[in-house]
C-alpha cells in the first residue's frame, strides 16, 4: 500500500494523473489488490478532474459487488449520466444491474432499466443477462423468464441464469424444463440443476443426474462434485460417496476448502467418522480455513464424540482458524450431546466476548436444547424468555421434547399451550404431547392428544428409513407392504422377535403413537416401525458380518432403539442408524449413544 501511495505521489507531481488511462490503472489497483482500499480509491476518483466512462463504470462494478455499498453504484451512475454527461455503455449498466440485485430494490432496477431501453441497450446481450440475474436475485423469476423469452439472442450464459433463478426460488420443476430444452449444457448448467435437486431434498434425483453427467455431460468441476457428495451424505450413499473420492484423485480435481468439507461431511454422515477424521488430519494437513473445521467439528458432535469435537476446536485455535457462527451451532451441539453443561455455557458466552459474534436463534435453540436434555428445565426455559428475540416454535419444541424425556407434564402443557397460540398448525407440538402422557402412562390424555389430531385432518409426518444396497436406496414406511420382498420381510420380522425375547428384549410402549390398548396388538405396531424394517432387509440380503447402515427422517424411538441393540448382538452385526438427531453405532448389544440421545 505504501508502494501504491508513493506512486500515486508521482503521478501527481509528474501530473500524468490527469490521464484518464493512467487514473483508471490506479483505480484498478486500489480495488482489485488484497491490501487496497475502496475508500482510498473513491478519495482518488472524487480529485479527477474529468473521469471518462471508464473510470467511471470501475467505481460503479466496485461499490456492486458489495451490498452494503450498492448504493454508491446507483450514485455515482447518476454522476455519470447528469453531471458529466457521458452516455452509459453496456457495461455500465451490467455493473449496475448487479448493483440493483445485489442490494438495491426493485425501484431502482426498473428504472435503471428505462435507461436502457431509452438508449437502446436493453436488447445487447450482456445487459439482458444482467436483467435477468438481477430479477432472479430479487426473487421474481418470472419477470426474469419474461425478459429471457424477450430477448432475441440468449446464450448459454442466458439459459444458466434462468435455472439458477428457478432454482433459487426452489421451483426445481421450472429449472429442469428449462434444462431438458437447452440445446447446449455446460458444466454450470449440470452443476446449477444438480445443485438445486440437493436444495430441495430430492438427493436421489440429484444422483442420477449426476450419473447421467458422467456418461453425456462434460467432465463435473469442484463444484459439481461438492452437490454429488452432499446428495451422498443425505441418502447414506457411502460406495458412491467413495466412488467420487477416488475420482477427485484420479482426475486431479483441485481440492479447495469447500469440496474438503463435502467430502468430510459425506464420510461423517455415512457413519465412517474415524475414515473423516483420518482425511482432514492424514491427507490434506490442518492448514485449512473455516469449513473443513465445521464439518469434522459437525460429524464428532452428531456421532456423540463431544470430547474430540472440542479438542479440535481447541486446536482450531492454536491454529489461528477463526471460527463463525456455523462452528458455535456444532460445537454447542456436541456439548448437547455429551451433556457437557459447563462447557457449552462457557462456549456460549465466549461467541460474543471473544469472537465478536453475537449468538443467533440457532445458538440458542443448542442451550436450550442442551440443557433441557440434562434435566435442567428451568434455567432452560429461564434462557428462552430471556431471549433477545422473539423465540419461534422450534426453540419451544426441543423445551417440549426435554419435558417429555425427563416426564415434566405439567411444565409440558404449559409450553405446548404457547406453542399452539405461535403456531396452530404445528403437528409436531400435539404428537410431542402425546408423547409425553403416553411415556407418563397416562393413556386417557395420550388419546385425547391423538384424536384432536385426527379430528383437525392433519397429518404426522410418516417414519421413513432408508438403506442402500448396490447403488439402489430402498426406502420404508412404518407398516410399509409395498416392497417386493414384503412376505420375506414380514416372517423375517416374526422369527426375528422371537429370537430377540429370548435374548432378553422387552418391548417398550410407551411411545406407541396409536389409540391402541391390547398389548399384543401394541407390540404388532412396534414391530412395523420402518427402521426394523430397513433392518431385517438389510440382514436378509447382506452377506454375515456386513455393516448396515440405515437413515431414518424422524428420532428412533426407544422400543427401536432397545431393540437395534439386542439385534447388534444376537446376528453380530454393526448397525449404524442416522435419524433426526444423531448417529447410533449398535455393536454386541450397545450404543454409542450411551442411551442419551
Amino acid at each position: 500500500m505504501n508502494q501504491i501511495k508513493q506512486t500515486h505521489a508521482h503521478l501527481i507531481t509528474t501530473g500524468l494523473i490527469l490521464h484518464p488511462i493512467t487514473a483508471n490503472k490506479l483505480l484498478k489497483v486500489l480495488i482489485a489488490s488484497s491490501f487496497g482500499s475502496l475508500s482510498y480509491a473513491h478519495q482518488l476518483f472524487d480529485q479527477i478532474p474529468k473521469p471518462d466512462v471508464f473510470i467511471y463504470n470501475t467505481m460503479i462494478k466496485a461499490h456492486a459487488v458489495i451490498p452494503t455499498s450498492s448504493h454508491n453504484s446507483m450514485r455515482i451512475f447518476l454522476s455519470m449520466v447528469r453531471v458529466s454527461g457521458f452516455l452509459p455503455n453496456r457495461y455500465t449498466f451490467v455493473f449496475v444491474f448487479k448493483a440493483c440485485g445485489n442490494g438495491l430494490g426493485v425501484l431502482e432496477g426498473e428504472q435503471i432499466r428505462v435507461h436502457a431501453i431509452k438508449i437502446g441497450l436493453e436488447s445487447n446481450l450482456f445487459v439482458t443477462n444482467a436483467m435477468i440475474r438481477m430479477y432472479a436475485n430479487w426473487g421474481l423469476v418470472d419477470e426474469a423468464r419474461r425478459v429471457f423469452d424477450w430477448s432475441l439472442d440468449q446464450d448459454l450464459y442466458s439459459w444458466n441464469i434462468m435455472i439458477g433463478g428457478y432454482v433459487g426460488s426452489g421451483e426445481i420443476g421450472r429449472a429442469k424444463e428449462m434444462f431438458d430444452e437447452m440445446s447446449e449444457r455446460d458444466v454450470v448448467s449440470w452443476t446449477t440443476i444438480i445443485a438445486g435437486y440437493v436444495q430441495v431434498g430430492c438427493f436421489k434425483e440429484a444422483l442420477d443426474l449426476f450419473h447421467e453427467m458422467l456418461q453425456t455431460g462434460p467432465p463435473p468441476n469442484e463444484f459439481t462434485l461438492a452437490s454429488a457428495l452432499a446428495a451422498c451424505a443425505n441418502l447414506v450413499a457411502l460406495d458412491q460417496g467413495r466412488w467420487i473420492h477416488v475420482y477427485i484423485d484420479k482426475s486431479e480435481i483441485k481440492m479447495n476448502e469447500r469440496l474438503l468439507a463435502s467430502l468430510l461431511d459425506m464420510y461423517a454422515k455415512c457413519g465412517e467418522i474415524d475414515f473423516a477424521a483420518k482425511v482432514f488430519h492424514d491427507e490434506y494437513g490442518l492448514k485449512l480455513k473455516v469449513w473443513p473445521w465445521n464439518a469434522m467439528i459437525g460429524g464428532y458432535a452428531m456421532h456423540g464424540k463431544s470430547k474430540e469435537a472440542i479438542d479440535l476446536f481447541e486446536q482450531m485455535k492454536v491454529e489461528k482458524v477463526s471460527p463463525n457462527k456455523v462452528t458455535f451451532v456444532a460445537l454447542l451441539n456436541a456439548c448437547s450431546h455429551g451433556k457437557l453443561v459447563e462447557e457449552g455455557r462457557g462456549y456460549f458466552k465466549s461467541m460474543a466476548s471473544s469472537y465478536g459474534i453475537e449468538p443467533e436463534i440457532e445458538h440458542y435453540g443448542c442451550m436450550v436444547d442442551l440443557l433441557g436434555r440434562s434435566g435442567l428445565l428451568k434455567e432452560a426455559e429461564e434462557t428462552v424468555f430471556n431471549m433477545p428475540m422473539a423465540p419461534d416454535a422450534t426453540i419451544w419444541g426441543a423445551l417440549l421434547g426435554a419435558c417429555r424425556i425427563h416426564k415434566d407434564i405439567e411444565r409440558g402443557q404449559r409450553i405446548g399451550k404457547i406453542i399452539k397460540e405461535l403456531d396452530s398448525d404445528h403437528i409436531g407440538c400435539h404428537v410431542l404431547l402425546a408423547n409425553l402422557y403416553s411415556a407418563s402412562g397416562q393413556w386417557d390424555e395420550a388419546k385425547a392428544v391423538r384424536q384432536k389430531i385426527e379430528v383437525s385432518g392433519r397429518k404426522k409426518t410418516p417414519g421413513c428409513s432408508s438403506i442402500e444396497l448396490n447403488g439402489v436406496f430402498h426406502q420404508f414406511l412404518v407398516g410399509d407392504r409395498s416392497h417386493p420382498q414384503t412376505k420375506q420381510l414380514y416372517l423375517f420380522l416374526d422369527e426375528m422377535t422371537t429370537k430377540l425375547k429370548n435374548a432378553g428384549y422387552v418391548p417398550e410402549f410407551g411411545e406407541v403413537l396409536l389409540d391402541i390398548d391390547d398389548e399384543e396388538d401394541k407390540e404388532t405396531a412396534l414391530s412395523k416401525h420402518s427402521e426394523k424394517l430397513a433392518i431385517a432387509f438389510g440382514l436378509i440380503n447382506t452377506p454375515p458380518g456386513t455393516a448396515i447402515r440405515i437413515v431414518k427422517n424422524l428420532r428412533v424411538c426407544a422400543d427401536c432403539h432397545e431393540a437395534t441393540k439386542f439385534i447388534s448382538k444376537v446376528y453380530k452385526r454393526e448397525i449404524i442408524v442416522r435419524d433426526r438427531i444423531r448417529y447410533h453405532h449398535f455393536k454386541d448389544g450397545f450404543c454409542s449413544c450411551k442411551d442419551y440421545w
